[in-house]
């Protein structure tokens, strides 16, 4: 079993962790909101006193953290983690940032790194069903690659560094859209008097497929674990798919790449979240949609 540090125990972070527990692992772990920490020394993991300290001795290093910025000082800043891990770890981050960022804290940690974001919402994180999305060098993807069987069911090696920022951020682009659509559709079927079960049943079956349909239908009642059965508790809340548009709109502008409905659902988003449903799962935004 693994020596492994993990840094960023939230409600991703937190039950990714607990599943690398229950598979044997010793883990030191650290994250800033004490609730969080204590949560994880519950399950059985041990608490380092910082995110360096919590890197130190570990054979693989994994962070969880919001955004780019904390990428770079957890991993690059003083006393940072690239610098206290041993020089035979692998690094992780499964943070969802910018292709830019991930491939700087690559090039300057001196370790091998590798970019791992994820998708399947807390849902798959509990359920140690998550979808890895790795760039980075092959040797290191080989050797974290029973770490992230642990915490996850598919796990694709998408090229060199910043290939795993790049997949997610093109597959949350298309999954924001598929998400308006079908919400968009389901209103329309409310106004003609089709019933939710009836558009299921059919569009399920026929070329209107789609995950945001059959795994996360925004109405209650057609897929039972679907957050629309949870009044649109998270899941994954709209604020982060608004970040995730975001970045993907910021990688289109870099790389020349004309994206106008990635672009719309950006702005559609934004509304959303501005008008109060940040903290509600995306598919919530059928709500705004209805014009409710």
């Amino acid at each position: 079993m693994a020596r492994i540090g993990f840094v960023g125990l939230g409600n991703m972070g937190g039950p990714m962790a607990r599943n690398l527990l229950k598979a044997g692992h010793q883990i030191a772990g650290f994250d800033l909101v004490p609730a969080a920490l204590e949560a994880f020394a519950a399950a059985g993991g041990t608490r380092a006193g910082s995110a360096a300290g919590a890197a130190q001795g570990a054979d693989v290093v994994i962070t969880m953290l919001p955004a780019g910025r904390h990428v770079r000082d957890a991993w690059l800043g003083a006393g940072g983690m690239a610098a206290a891990s041993a020089p035979g770890a692998v690094l992780i981050d499964c943070s969802t940032i910018d292709v830019a960022t991930a491939r700087e804290v690559a090039a300057g940690a001196g370790r091998p790194m590798l970019d791992a974001p994820v998708s399947g919402g807390t849902m798959g994180a509990e359920a140690a069903t998550l979808t890895f999305m790795v760039g980075g060098p092959e040797e290191a993807f080989a050797r974290a690659l029973p770490i992230l069987q642990a915490m996850g069911k598919t796990i694709v090696h998408c090229g060199g560094a910043g290939a795993g920022q790049a997949a997610k951020v093109c597959n949350n682009m298309m999954l924001a859209a598929n998400m308006i659509i079908t919400a968009e559709a389901f209103v329309l079927a409310e106004k003609l008097g089709l019933s939710h079960q009836a558009l299921f049943d059919v569009s399920s079956k026929s070329s209107g497929q789609s995950w945001a349909l059959t795994s996360y239908c925004p109405v209650p009642g057609p897929v039972p674990n679907s957050p629309a059965n949870r009044d649109y508790r998270p899941g994954f809340a709209a604020a982060l798919m608004l970040k995730d548009l975001g970045l993907s709109q910021e990688a289109a502008a870099t790389a020349g790449a004309e994206t106008p409905l990635g672009a719309q659902a950006l702005a559609l988003y934004r509304r959303f979240v501005e008008a109060g449903g940040g903290e509600n799962d995306f598919s919530g935004i059928i709500r705004m949609l209805r014009g409710g």
